[in-house]
Protein backbone atom coordinates (compact mmCIF):
# COMPACT_ATOMS: atom_id res chain seq x y z
CA UNK A 1 0.00 0.00 0.00
CA UNK A 2 2.76 2.23 0.72
CA UNK A 3 4.42 1.60 -2.51
CA UNK A 4 0.80 2.26 -4.15
CA UNK A 5 1.21 5.78 -3.03
CA UNK A 6 4.58 6.32 -3.25
CA UNK A 7 4.54 5.24 -7.02
CA UNK A 8 0.91 7.62 -7.39
CA UNK A 9 2.19 10.77 -5.61
CA UNK A 10 5.47 10.00 -7.77
CA UNK A 11 2.88 10.40 -10.93
CA UNK A 12 0.91 13.03 -9.61
CA UNK A 13 4.14 15.26 -9.04
CA UNK A 14 5.45 14.61 -12.94
CA UNK A 15 1.94 15.29 -14.01
CA UNK A 16 1.41 18.60 -12.64
CA UNK A 17 5.11 19.35 -13.70
CA UNK A 18 4.42 18.09 -17.26
CA UNK A 19 1.52 20.86 -17.24
CA UNK A 20 3.78 23.30 -15.42
CA UNK A 21 6.26 22.72 -18.26
CA UNK A 22 3.70 23.03 -21.17
CA UNK A 23 2.09 26.25 -19.87
CA UNK A 24 5.38 27.77 -19.32
CA UNK A 25 7.01 26.81 -22.57
CA UNK A 26 3.94 28.06 -24.18
CA UNK A 27 3.75 31.39 -22.56
CA UNK A 28 7.56 31.53 -22.78
CA UNK A 29 6.90 30.64 -26.61
CA UNK A 30 4.52 33.02 -27.37
CA UNK A 31 6.54 35.70 -25.23
CA UNK A 32 9.82 34.92 -27.86
CA UNK A 33 7.62 35.38 -30.54
CA UNK A 34 6.51 38.85 -29.58
CA UNK A 35 10.59 40.18 -28.50
CA UNK A 36 11.86 38.36 -31.60
CA UNK A 37 9.52 40.56 -33.86
CA UNK A 38 9.91 43.60 -32.04
CA UNK A 39 13.63 43.57 -32.20
CA UNK A 40 13.22 42.59 -36.21
CA UNK A 41 10.99 45.22 -36.38
CA UNK A 42 13.33 47.88 -34.38
CA UNK A 43 16.19 47.07 -36.55
CA UNK A 44 14.40 47.31 -39.38
CA UNK A 45 13.22 50.50 -38.48
CA UNK A 46 16.57 52.07 -37.86
CA UNK A 47 17.65 50.59 -40.86
CA UNK A 48 15.51 51.79 -42.92
CA UNK A 49 15.87 55.43 -41.66
CA UNK A 50 19.79 55.73 -41.74
CA UNK A 51 19.95 54.15 -44.85
CA UNK A 52 16.95 55.11 -47.36
CA UNK A 53 17.92 57.06 -50.76
CA UNK A 54 15.75 59.83 -49.40
CA UNK A 55 14.47 61.86 -46.09
CA UNK A 56 12.11 59.54 -44.63
CA UNK A 57 9.26 61.08 -41.60
CA UNK A 58 9.86 58.59 -38.80
CA UNK A 59 6.68 59.65 -37.00
CA UNK A 60 4.68 59.18 -40.61
CA UNK A 61 6.33 55.73 -41.26
CA UNK A 62 5.52 54.24 -37.91
CA UNK A 63 1.71 55.80 -38.32
CA UNK A 64 1.13 53.69 -41.23
CA UNK A 65 3.10 50.80 -40.08
CA UNK A 66 0.46 50.71 -37.27
CA UNK A 67 -2.38 51.65 -38.65
CA UNK A 68 -1.88 49.11 -41.72
CA UNK A 69 -1.33 46.66 -38.84
CA UNK A 70 -4.37 47.19 -36.64
CA UNK A 71 -6.13 47.65 -40.36
CA UNK A 72 -5.89 44.00 -40.55
CA UNK A 73 -7.56 42.83 -37.49
CA UNK A 74 -11.35 45.15 -37.35
CA UNK A 75 -12.21 48.77 -38.23
CA UNK A 76 -12.21 49.26 -34.64
CA UNK A 77 -9.34 48.62 -33.09
CA UNK A 78 -7.36 52.06 -33.79
CA UNK A 79 -4.14 53.82 -32.43
CA UNK A 80 -4.85 57.30 -31.15
CA UNK A 81 -1.31 59.66 -31.27
CA UNK A 82 -1.45 62.32 -28.26
CA UNK A 83 -2.46 65.02 -31.34
CA UNK A 84 -5.69 63.06 -31.94
CA UNK A 85 -7.04 62.48 -28.06
CA UNK A 86 -9.09 65.56 -28.49
CA UNK A 87 -10.81 64.19 -31.52
CA UNK A 88 -11.57 61.36 -29.92
CA UNK A 89 -12.58 62.82 -26.17
CA UNK A 90 -15.19 64.88 -28.06
CA UNK A 91 -16.39 60.94 -29.33
CA UNK A 92 -17.09 59.66 -26.07
CA UNK A 93 -17.91 63.04 -24.01
CA UNK A 94 -19.55 65.41 -26.64
CA UNK A 95 -17.49 67.89 -25.35
CA UNK A 96 -14.73 70.20 -26.63
CA UNK A 97 -13.51 73.86 -26.71
CA UNK A 98 -15.06 75.92 -29.74
CA UNK A 99 -17.12 78.19 -31.56
CA UNK A 100 -20.27 75.12 -32.31
CA UNK A 101 -20.12 74.96 -35.78
CA UNK A 102 -20.33 72.82 -38.46
CA UNK A 103 -18.31 73.13 -41.75
CA UNK A 104 -17.58 71.70 -44.86
CA UNK A 105 -15.07 72.24 -48.05
CA UNK A 106 -16.96 74.26 -50.78
CA UNK A 107 -14.32 74.92 -53.28
CA UNK A 108 -10.99 76.46 -52.21
CA UNK A 109 -12.42 77.62 -49.06
CA UNK A 110 -14.31 76.44 -45.82
CA UNK A 111 -17.80 77.72 -44.90
CA UNK A 112 -19.84 77.54 -42.28
CA UNK A 113 -22.60 74.74 -42.96
CA UNK A 114 -24.61 74.86 -39.87
CA UNK A 115 -24.20 76.64 -35.99
CA UNK A 116 -25.42 75.45 -32.97
CA UNK A 117 -28.22 76.78 -31.42
CA UNK A 118 -27.45 78.72 -28.07
CA UNK A 119 -23.42 78.35 -28.92
CA UNK A 120 -21.14 81.01 -29.93
CA UNK A 121 -21.13 80.62 -33.53
CA UNK A 122 -24.89 81.45 -33.26
CA UNK A 123 -24.94 84.09 -30.74
CA UNK A 124 -22.35 86.37 -33.17
CA UNK A 125 -24.54 85.67 -35.81
CA UNK A 126 -22.47 83.27 -38.04
CA UNK A 127 -24.84 81.83 -40.46
CA UNK A 128 -24.82 78.53 -42.65
CA UNK A 129 -23.15 79.28 -46.11
CA UNK A 130 -20.87 82.14 -44.50
CA UNK A 131 -17.11 81.59 -46.20
CA UNK A 132 -14.34 82.05 -43.91
CA UNK A 133 -11.64 83.93 -45.36
CA UNK A 134 -9.32 84.46 -42.35
CA UNK A 135 -9.03 83.21 -38.84
CA UNK A 136 -6.87 85.33 -36.40
CA UNK A 137 -5.27 86.97 -39.34
CA UNK A 138 -4.42 83.74 -40.92
CA UNK A 139 -5.41 83.23 -44.55
CA UNK A 140 -7.63 80.58 -45.26
CA UNK A 141 -7.73 79.66 -48.90
CA UNK A 142 -6.76 76.23 -49.99
CA UNK A 143 -6.59 74.71 -46.85
CA UNK A 144 -8.84 71.64 -46.03
CA UNK A 145 -11.41 71.41 -43.46
CA UNK A 146 -8.71 69.31 -40.56
CA UNK A 147 -6.77 72.10 -40.86
CA UNK A 148 -9.37 74.93 -40.35
CA UNK A 149 -11.20 72.81 -37.46
CA UNK A 150 -8.04 73.28 -35.57
CA UNK A 151 -7.80 76.82 -35.84
CA UNK A 152 -11.23 77.28 -34.42
CA UNK A 153 -11.40 74.57 -31.45
CA UNK A 154 -9.52 76.32 -28.95
CA UNK A 155 -9.55 76.71 -24.91
CA UNK A 156 -12.74 78.29 -23.59
CA UNK A 157 -12.73 81.40 -22.80
CA UNK A 158 -10.04 82.05 -25.22
CA UNK A 159 -11.13 84.61 -28.62
CA UNK A 160 -10.81 84.13 -32.06
CA UNK A 161 -11.32 86.76 -35.17
CA UNK A 162 -13.03 85.51 -38.02
CA UNK A 163 -13.35 87.51 -41.40
CA UNK A 164 -16.07 85.60 -43.25
CA UNK A 165 -17.55 86.78 -46.78
CA UNK A 166 -21.57 86.31 -46.40
CA UNK A 167 -23.76 86.19 -49.82
CA UNK A 168 -25.49 89.82 -49.96
CA UNK A 169 -22.71 91.79 -48.10
CA UNK A 170 -20.42 93.77 -50.55
CA UNK A 171 -18.09 93.88 -47.76
CA UNK A 172 -16.17 91.17 -45.66
CA UNK A 173 -17.58 91.00 -42.14
CA UNK A 174 -15.40 90.47 -39.06
CA UNK A 175 -16.42 88.49 -36.08
CA UNK A 176 -15.13 88.50 -32.34
CA UNK A 177 -15.92 85.45 -30.85
CA UNK A 178 -15.39 84.26 -27.50
CA UNK A 179 -14.72 80.17 -27.77
CA UNK A 180 -16.90 77.99 -24.84
CA UNK A 181 -17.04 74.43 -23.68
CA UNK A 182 -19.44 73.15 -26.33
CA UNK A 183 -21.67 70.04 -25.09
CA UNK A 184 -23.60 68.62 -27.52
CA UNK A 185 -26.40 66.75 -26.72
CA UNK A 186 -27.17 63.08 -27.22
CA UNK A 187 -31.28 63.53 -27.18
CA UNK A 188 -31.33 66.11 -30.01
CA UNK A 189 -34.66 66.49 -30.10
CA UNK A 190 -38.07 65.11 -27.47
CA UNK A 191 -41.57 66.17 -27.57
CA UNK A 192 -45.43 65.22 -28.31
CA UNK A 193 -45.05 64.28 -32.61
CA UNK A 194 -49.31 63.37 -32.18
CA UNK A 195 -52.39 63.17 -29.57
CA UNK A 196 -50.84 60.60 -26.98
CA UNK A 197 -47.30 59.67 -28.78
CA UNK A 198 -43.99 61.15 -27.18
CA UNK A 199 -40.60 61.26 -29.46
CA UNK A 200 -37.15 60.56 -28.29
CA UNK A 201 -34.59 61.06 -31.01
CA UNK A 202 -30.89 59.82 -29.52
CA UNK A 203 -27.98 60.45 -31.62
CA UNK A 204 -25.05 58.97 -29.90
CA UNK A 205 -24.16 57.27 -26.24
CA UNK A 206 -22.01 60.03 -25.10
CA UNK A 207 -21.36 60.67 -20.93
CA UNK A 208 -24.62 61.41 -19.78
CA UNK A 209 -26.85 60.16 -22.39
CA UNK A 210 -28.57 57.99 -19.77
CA UNK A 211 -29.85 60.88 -18.20
CA UNK A 212 -30.89 62.90 -21.02
CA UNK A 213 -33.12 60.21 -22.04
CA UNK A 214 -34.50 59.74 -18.70
CA UNK A 215 -35.10 64.02 -18.55
CA UNK A 216 -36.99 63.68 -22.08
CA UNK A 217 -38.73 61.19 -20.58
CA UNK A 218 -39.84 62.34 -17.13
CA UNK A 219 -40.99 65.89 -19.21
CA UNK A 220 -43.14 63.30 -21.66
CA UNK A 221 -44.59 62.21 -18.78
CA UNK A 222 -45.74 65.62 -17.68
CA UNK A 223 -47.96 65.82 -20.62
CA UNK A 224 -51.21 63.81 -19.21
CA UNK A 225 -52.05 62.76 -22.46
CA UNK A 226 -48.78 61.23 -23.12
CA UNK A 227 -49.65 57.57 -23.48
CA UNK A 228 -46.79 55.73 -25.83
CA UNK A 229 -43.13 56.36 -26.80
CA UNK A 230 -41.58 56.44 -30.47
CA UNK A 231 -37.35 56.08 -29.35
CA UNK A 232 -35.58 56.98 -32.82
CA UNK A 233 -32.24 55.74 -32.85
CA UNK A 234 -31.61 55.78 -36.72
CA UNK A 235 -28.43 57.10 -38.27
CA UNK A 236 -27.09 56.47 -34.67
CA UNK A 237 -23.74 55.11 -34.65
CA UNK A 238 -23.18 53.71 -30.74
CA UNK A 239 -20.75 54.78 -27.93
CA UNK A 240 -20.72 54.25 -24.52
CA UNK A 241 -21.50 50.56 -23.29
CA UNK A 242 -22.74 52.24 -19.79
CA UNK A 243 -25.04 54.58 -21.52
CA UNK A 244 -26.70 51.85 -23.42
CA UNK A 245 -27.45 49.28 -20.43
CA UNK A 246 -28.39 52.23 -18.19
CA UNK A 247 -31.26 53.30 -21.28
CA UNK A 248 -32.22 50.09 -21.08
CA UNK A 249 -32.70 50.27 -17.37
CA UNK A 250 -35.22 53.17 -17.95
CA UNK A 251 -37.80 50.94 -19.27
CA UNK A 252 -37.02 47.22 -17.19
CA UNK A 253 -36.39 47.05 -14.11
CA UNK A 254 -33.31 46.70 -11.77
CA UNK A 255 -31.65 42.95 -11.69
CA UNK A 256 -32.67 42.67 -15.32
CA UNK A 257 -29.90 40.84 -17.10
CA UNK A 258 -29.05 43.22 -20.22
CA UNK A 259 -25.89 42.75 -22.23
CA UNK A 260 -23.21 40.32 -21.43
CA UNK A 261 -19.66 40.70 -22.73
CA UNK A 262 -16.94 37.89 -23.52
CA UNK A 263 -13.42 37.64 -24.62
CA UNK A 264 -10.00 36.46 -24.53
CA UNK A 265 -9.01 38.01 -21.35
CA UNK A 266 -11.59 36.41 -18.59
CA UNK A 267 -12.01 39.90 -16.96
CA UNK A 268 -13.58 41.00 -19.59
CA UNK A 269 -16.67 37.96 -19.10
CA UNK A 270 -18.85 39.67 -17.19
CA UNK A 271 -22.91 40.22 -17.32
CA UNK A 272 -24.70 44.04 -16.75
CA UNK A 273 -27.58 44.64 -14.91
CA UNK A 274 -30.00 46.81 -14.20
CA UNK A 275 -28.80 48.52 -11.22
CA UNK A 276 -31.57 51.45 -10.81
CA UNK A 277 -35.62 51.13 -10.88
CA UNK A 278 -37.18 51.52 -13.93
CA UNK A 279 -38.72 54.66 -14.69
CA UNK A 280 -41.55 52.83 -16.70
CA UNK A 281 -42.25 49.56 -16.72
CA UNK A 282 -45.13 49.43 -19.24
CA UNK A 283 -45.39 51.87 -21.16
CA UNK A 284 -45.80 50.78 -25.41
CA UNK A 285 -42.53 51.65 -26.92
CA UNK A 286 -41.39 51.28 -30.71
CA UNK A 287 -37.48 51.75 -31.54
CA UNK A 288 -37.01 53.01 -34.68
CA UNK A 289 -33.45 51.39 -36.54
CA UNK A 290 -31.56 51.44 -39.74
CA UNK A 291 -28.71 50.50 -41.08
CA UNK A 292 -26.99 53.60 -39.70
CA UNK A 293 -27.85 51.92 -35.77
CA UNK A 294 -25.07 50.37 -34.74
CA UNK A 295 -22.93 49.02 -31.19
CA UNK A 296 -24.54 50.88 -28.47
CA UNK A 297 -28.00 51.14 -30.70
CA UNK A 298 -28.04 47.63 -31.09
CA UNK A 299 -27.35 46.84 -27.14
CA UNK A 300 -30.15 48.81 -26.75
CA UNK A 301 -32.78 47.49 -29.64
CA UNK A 302 -31.60 44.47 -29.31
CA UNK A 303 -31.98 44.13 -25.45
CA UNK A 304 -35.47 45.67 -25.71
CA UNK A 305 -36.23 43.00 -28.38
CA UNK A 306 -35.56 39.90 -26.29
CA UNK A 307 -36.83 41.05 -23.16
CA UNK A 308 -40.36 41.57 -25.25
CA UNK A 309 -40.43 45.26 -24.06
CA UNK A 310 -41.41 47.40 -27.61
CA UNK A 311 -41.87 46.44 -30.73
CA UNK A 312 -38.46 47.60 -33.38
CA UNK A 313 -39.34 48.72 -36.75
CA UNK A 314 -37.37 50.09 -39.74
CA UNK A 315 -34.45 48.35 -41.46
CA UNK A 316 -31.66 45.72 -40.80
CA UNK A 317 -29.23 47.77 -38.22
CA UNK A 318 -25.73 47.54 -38.97
CA UNK A 319 -24.37 44.44 -37.42
CA UNK A 320 -21.81 45.70 -34.71
CA UNK A 321 -21.16 43.33 -31.83
CA UNK A 322 -17.44 44.08 -30.75
CA UNK A 323 -16.84 45.90 -27.33
CA UNK A 324 -13.43 48.62 -27.31
CA UNK A 325 -11.42 49.16 -24.55
CA UNK A 326 -8.65 52.31 -24.45
CA UNK A 327 -5.50 51.19 -23.05
CA UNK A 328 -2.74 53.93 -22.38
CA UNK A 329 0.56 54.11 -24.50
CA UNK A 330 3.76 55.65 -24.10
CA UNK A 331 3.95 59.74 -25.15
CA UNK A 332 0.09 60.06 -24.31
CA UNK A 333 -1.20 58.13 -26.91
CA UNK A 334 -3.50 55.18 -26.80
CA UNK A 335 -5.00 52.29 -28.04
CA UNK A 336 -8.78 51.58 -29.18
CA UNK A 337 -8.30 48.22 -29.14
CA UNK A 338 -11.60 45.58 -29.86
CA UNK A 339 -11.35 42.91 -26.39
CA UNK A 340 -14.39 41.41 -26.34
CA UNK A 341 -17.68 40.74 -28.21
CA UNK A 342 -21.31 41.68 -26.46
CA UNK A 343 -24.82 39.14 -26.09
CA UNK A 344 -27.92 40.26 -26.00
CA UNK A 345 -30.13 38.73 -23.44
CA UNK A 346 -31.52 35.97 -25.47
CA UNK A 347 -28.02 34.99 -26.00
CA UNK A 348 -27.43 36.50 -29.91
CA UNK A 349 -24.48 38.05 -31.00
CA UNK A 350 -25.31 40.39 -33.49
CA UNK A 351 -22.02 40.91 -35.06
CA UNK A 352 -22.07 40.47 -38.71
CA UNK A 353 -18.84 40.36 -40.31
CA UNK A 354 -16.43 37.69 -39.33
CA UNK A 355 -13.21 39.51 -38.75
CA UNK A 356 -11.36 36.20 -37.49
CA UNK A 357 -11.23 34.63 -40.86
CA UNK A 358 -10.28 37.03 -43.55
CA UNK A 359 -9.67 35.33 -47.28
CA UNK A 360 -6.73 35.57 -48.96
CA UNK A 361 -7.01 38.91 -50.38
CA UNK A 362 -8.18 41.01 -46.76
CA UNK A 363 -11.82 40.72 -47.39
CA UNK A 364 -14.17 39.89 -44.88
CA UNK A 365 -17.41 38.21 -45.27
CA UNK A 366 -20.41 38.09 -43.10
CA UNK A 367 -20.82 35.49 -40.62
CA UNK A 368 -22.17 32.36 -43.21
CA UNK A 369 -25.72 31.09 -42.96
CA UNK A 370 -24.43 28.05 -41.41
CA UNK A 371 -23.41 29.25 -38.33
CA UNK A 372 -26.10 31.29 -37.75
CA UNK A 373 -27.96 30.09 -34.26
CA UNK A 374 -31.71 30.57 -33.17
CA UNK A 375 -32.47 32.76 -30.04
CA UNK A 376 -35.53 33.09 -27.81
CA UNK A 377 -36.97 36.15 -26.77
CA UNK A 378 -38.68 36.55 -23.28
CA UNK A 379 -42.02 35.72 -25.01
CA UNK A 380 -40.22 32.64 -27.32
CA UNK A 381 -40.34 34.27 -30.38
CA UNK A 382 -37.51 33.31 -32.32
CA UNK A 383 -34.29 35.87 -33.16
CA UNK A 384 -30.94 35.13 -35.13
CA UNK A 385 -27.94 36.11 -34.40
CA UNK A 386 -25.00 37.53 -37.23
CA UNK A 387 -26.65 39.88 -38.82
CA UNK A 388 -27.76 42.34 -36.74
CA UNK A 389 -31.30 43.58 -35.35
CA UNK A 390 -34.03 42.56 -37.29
CA UNK A 391 -36.78 44.62 -36.74
CA UNK A 392 -40.40 43.12 -36.01
CA UNK A 393 -41.70 45.38 -38.85
CA UNK A 394 -39.61 45.90 -42.42
CA UNK A 395 -39.92 49.08 -43.88
CA UNK A 396 -38.37 50.29 -47.02
CA UNK A 397 -34.88 51.29 -47.50
CA UNK A 398 -35.40 54.98 -48.16
CA UNK A 399 -34.33 55.29 -51.79
CA UNK A 400 -33.27 58.84 -53.87
CA UNK A 401 -33.36 59.85 -57.24
CA UNK A 402 -29.79 60.56 -59.04
CA UNK A 403 -31.13 63.98 -59.59
CA UNK A 404 -31.77 64.70 -55.64
CA UNK A 405 -28.02 62.93 -54.71
CA UNK A 406 -26.43 65.53 -57.13
CA UNK A 407 -28.16 68.32 -56.09
CA UNK A 408 -27.57 67.36 -52.41
CA UNK A 409 -23.86 66.34 -53.10
CA UNK A 410 -22.92 69.83 -55.31
CA UNK A 411 -23.73 71.70 -52.51
CA UNK A 412 -26.64 73.30 -54.93
CA UNK A 413 -29.80 72.51 -52.28
CA UNK A 414 -27.58 74.21 -49.67
CA UNK A 415 -26.47 76.89 -51.68
CA UNK A 416 -29.88 77.56 -52.79
CA UNK A 417 -31.11 78.09 -49.03
CA UNK A 418 -28.02 80.52 -48.48
CA UNK A 419 -29.95 82.63 -50.93
CA UNK A 420 -33.49 82.42 -49.67
CA UNK A 421 -32.28 83.34 -46.13
CA UNK A 422 -31.08 86.61 -47.40
CA UNK A 423 -34.43 87.58 -49.22
CA UNK A 424 -36.75 86.22 -45.86
CA UNK A 425 -36.37 87.34 -42.73
CA UNK A 426 -38.60 84.90 -41.25
CA UNK A 427 -40.39 82.17 -42.09
CA UNK A 428 -43.39 80.22 -40.83
CA UNK A 429 -42.68 77.52 -38.08
CA UNK A 430 -40.84 74.93 -38.73
CA UNK A 431 -43.63 72.11 -38.83
CA UNK A 432 -45.76 74.41 -40.62
CA UNK A 433 -43.12 75.55 -43.27
CA UNK A 434 -43.80 74.99 -46.93
CA UNK A 435 -42.55 76.01 -50.13
CA UNK A 436 -44.76 77.51 -52.49
CA UNK A 437 -44.91 76.43 -56.30
CA UNK A 438 -43.68 80.13 -57.10
CA UNK A 439 -40.39 79.55 -55.07
CA UNK A 440 -39.73 75.54 -56.13
CA UNK A 441 -39.67 77.55 -59.80
CA UNK A 442 -37.93 79.97 -58.54
CA UNK A 443 -35.50 76.98 -57.47
CA UNK A 444 -35.51 75.51 -60.63
CA UNK A 445 -34.37 78.63 -62.07
CA UNK A 446 -31.42 79.32 -59.53
CA UNK A 447 -30.20 75.61 -61.18
CA UNK A 448 -29.83 77.72 -64.97
CA UNK A 449 -26.28 76.47 -65.86
CA UNK A 450 -25.69 75.11 -62.71
CA UNK A 451 -23.86 71.67 -62.90
CA UNK A 452 -25.61 69.02 -61.45
CA UNK A 453 -24.95 65.98 -64.57
CA UNK A 454 -25.79 62.63 -62.93
CA UNK A 455 -26.09 59.33 -64.66
CA UNK A 456 -29.39 57.23 -63.58
CA UNK A 457 -29.27 53.54 -62.74
CA UNK A 458 -30.40 52.55 -66.51
CA UNK A 459 -27.71 54.39 -67.87
CA UNK A 460 -25.68 52.87 -65.96
CA UNK A 461 -26.63 49.40 -66.60
CA UNK A 462 -26.41 50.18 -70.41
CA UNK A 463 -23.08 51.30 -70.01
CA UNK A 464 -22.64 48.28 -67.90
CA UNK A 465 -23.57 45.74 -71.29
CA UNK A 466 -22.11 47.73 -73.41
CA UNK A 467 -18.40 46.80 -71.19
CA UNK A 468 -19.79 43.25 -70.97
CA UNK A 469 -20.97 42.53 -75.57
CA UNK A 470 -17.36 44.07 -75.37
CA UNK A 471 -15.79 41.79 -73.64
CA UNK A 472 -17.61 38.97 -75.22
CA UNK A 473 -17.08 39.88 -78.69
CA UNK A 474 -20.67 40.74 -79.72
CA UNK A 475 -20.78 44.28 -79.23
CA UNK A 476 -20.96 45.18 -83.33
CA UNK A 477 -24.27 42.98 -83.21
CA UNK A 478 -26.09 45.02 -80.09
CA UNK A 479 -24.50 48.09 -80.30
CA UNK A 480 -27.41 50.18 -82.18
CA UNK A 481 -30.17 48.47 -79.82
CA UNK A 482 -28.02 49.94 -76.84
CA UNK A 483 -27.96 53.17 -78.23
CA UNK A 484 -31.60 53.83 -78.96
CA UNK A 485 -32.51 51.88 -75.82
CA UNK A 486 -30.04 54.67 -73.94
CA UNK A 487 -31.27 57.31 -75.85
CA UNK A 488 -34.85 56.45 -75.26
CA UNK A 489 -33.97 56.94 -71.39
CA UNK A 490 -31.56 59.50 -71.17
CA UNK A 491 -32.75 61.76 -68.29
CA UNK A 492 -34.13 65.12 -68.94
CA UNK A 493 -32.90 67.51 -66.22
CA UNK A 494 -36.11 69.69 -66.66
CA UNK A 495 -38.23 66.86 -66.80
CA UNK A 496 -36.61 65.23 -63.46
CA UNK A 497 -36.96 68.29 -61.74
CA UNK A 498 -40.70 67.69 -62.12
CA UNK A 499 -41.11 64.42 -61.41
CA UNK A 500 -39.03 63.83 -58.24
CA UNK A 501 -40.73 67.50 -56.94
CA UNK A 502 -41.73 66.11 -54.20
CA UNK A 503 -38.90 64.98 -52.75
CA UNK A 504 -36.52 67.61 -53.89
CA UNK A 505 -38.91 70.33 -52.15
CA UNK A 506 -38.76 68.02 -49.39
CA UNK A 507 -34.89 68.63 -48.79
CA UNK A 508 -34.90 72.25 -49.83
CA UNK A 509 -37.63 72.47 -46.83
CA UNK A 510 -35.43 71.01 -44.33
CA UNK A 511 -32.36 72.63 -45.36
CA UNK A 512 -34.44 76.27 -45.47
CA UNK A 513 -35.85 75.59 -41.93
CA UNK A 514 -32.21 74.74 -40.18
CA UNK A 515 -30.97 78.57 -41.19
CA UNK A 516 -33.64 79.40 -38.88
CA UNK A 517 -34.73 76.90 -36.26
CA UNK A 518 -31.29 74.90 -36.25
CA UNK A 519 -31.18 71.42 -35.63
CA UNK A 520 -34.60 70.93 -33.80
CA UNK A 521 -36.14 72.43 -36.81
CA UNK A 522 -34.50 70.65 -39.51
CA UNK A 523 -35.99 67.88 -37.53
CA UNK A 524 -39.10 68.67 -37.40
CA UNK A 525 -39.27 69.40 -40.75
CA UNK A 526 -37.72 65.46 -41.82
CA UNK A 527 -40.52 64.20 -39.59
CA UNK A 528 -43.57 65.68 -41.64
CA UNK A 529 -43.01 62.92 -44.37
CA UNK A 530 -40.99 60.00 -42.16
CA UNK A 531 -42.68 56.47 -42.93
CA UNK A 532 -40.81 54.72 -40.57
CA UNK A 533 -42.44 57.42 -38.48
CA UNK A 534 -46.16 57.13 -39.52
CA UNK A 535 -45.56 53.17 -39.34
CA UNK A 536 -44.53 53.69 -35.46
CA UNK A 537 -47.63 56.07 -35.25
CA UNK A 538 -50.07 53.72 -36.75
CA UNK A 539 -48.79 51.17 -34.10
CA UNK A 540 -48.52 52.35 -30.87
CA UNK A 541 -52.19 53.43 -32.04
CA UNK A 542 -53.02 50.15 -32.86
CA UNK A 543 -52.73 48.19 -29.19
CA UNK A 544 -53.88 45.09 -30.30
CA UNK A 545 -51.61 44.59 -33.00
CA UNK A 546 -48.83 45.80 -30.75
CA UNK A 547 -49.37 43.00 -28.10
CA UNK A 548 -49.96 40.25 -30.51
CA UNK A 549 -46.26 41.36 -32.22
CA UNK A 550 -44.93 40.91 -28.85
CA UNK A 551 -46.61 37.54 -27.89
CA UNK A 552 -47.28 35.98 -30.99
CA UNK A 553 -44.25 33.03 -31.67
CA UNK A 554 -43.06 33.33 -35.42
CA UNK A 555 -39.93 33.00 -36.45
CA UNK A 556 -37.54 36.68 -37.83
CA UNK A 557 -35.65 36.37 -40.94
CA UNK A 558 -32.82 33.87 -40.37
CA UNK A 559 -30.01 35.86 -42.47
CA UNK A 560 -30.82 38.81 -44.51
CA UNK A 561 -27.77 40.93 -44.34
CA UNK A 562 -26.14 42.06 -47.62
CA UNK A 563 -23.31 44.89 -46.84
CA UNK A 564 -23.61 45.58 -50.84
CA UNK A 565 -27.47 45.55 -51.01
CA UNK A 566 -28.05 47.24 -47.49
CA UNK A 567 -26.03 50.59 -48.37
CA UNK A 568 -27.55 53.55 -47.97
CA UNK A 569 -26.46 56.80 -48.35
CA UNK A 570 -27.91 59.23 -45.81
CA UNK A 571 -28.39 62.61 -47.72
CA UNK A 572 -29.15 64.21 -44.72
CA UNK A 573 -25.90 64.11 -43.41
CA UNK A 574 -23.36 64.97 -46.31
CA UNK A 575 -19.86 63.25 -45.66
CA UNK A 576 -17.16 66.05 -44.79
CA UNK A 577 -18.79 68.39 -42.39
CA UNK A 578 -17.07 68.86 -38.94
CA UNK A 579 -17.61 69.59 -35.83
CA UNK A 580 -16.06 73.01 -33.92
Amino acid sequence: MKSFIKKFKFLFIAALLGGYVIISYSFVDSYFEVSKNLDIFATLFRELNIYYVDETNPGDLMKKGIDDMLASLDPYTNFIPESEIEDYRYMTTGQYGGIGALIRQEGEYVVISEPYEGFPAQKADLRAGDRLLKINDTETKGKKTEDVSKFLKGQPSSTIKLIIEREGEKKPIEKIINREEIKIKSVSYSGMIKPGIGYIKLTGFTENAANEVKDALMELKKNPEFKSLILDLRGNPGGLLKEAVDIVNIFEDKGTDIVSTRGKVKDWDRTHKALNNAVDLTIPISILIDRGSASASEIVSGALQDLDRGVIIGQRSYGKGLVQQTRPLSYNAQLKVTVAKYYTPSGRCIQALDYSHRNEDGSVDKVADSLISAFKTKNGRIVYDGGGVAPDITTETPKYSSILTSLVTKNLIFNYATKYRIAHNTIDPAKDFKLTDAEYDDFTAFLNGKDYDYTTKTEKTLDELKEHAKDDKTLDAIKADIDALKQKVMHNKKEDLIKYKPEIKQFLEEEIVSRYYFQNGRLEASLKDDLDLKEAVSLLNNSERYNTILTTIVKSEKSLYNPDKDKQRNLRKPKGDMEN
